[in-house]
């Protein structure tokens, strides 16, 4: 794997099971051509909580907490083709999970 040969793919979403069954149908459409695919690699996930007063007047100290989870995964394809990359633009990734690729 010589110099910067290869395509980097981050995805992000709500849903662990929505980024998983994206990233295997990633992995499945690049591995017909003969580039090498490593991951998906999952990273931590970033939780952030919101803390919300219950009633604005009254009892001012019940608070209901709500959390948001973005789940991460970073695919890495090395010796990477023109074929390979028309492969990765035609696969159908569902609503809720944001792709980035980087080169």
């Amino acid at each position: 794997m010589a110099g910067n040969n290869y395509i980097k793919i981050r995805l992000k979403g709500y849903d662990h099971r929505l980024l998983d069954e994206s990233s295997k149908k990633i992995i499945d459409a690049v591995k017909d051509t003969e580039a090498k695919v490593s991951g998906p690699i999952p990273l931590p996930n970033k939780r952030t909580v919101y803390s919300v007063i219950r009633s604005p007047h009254k009892y001012s100290y019940s608070m209901e907490q709500f959390e948001k989870i973005v789940h991460k995964r970073v695919i890495y394809i090395y010796n990477a083709s023109p074929e390979t990359v028309t492969k990765l633009l035609k696969v159908n990734i569902p609503a809720g999970v944001s792709v980035d690729i980087k080169a």
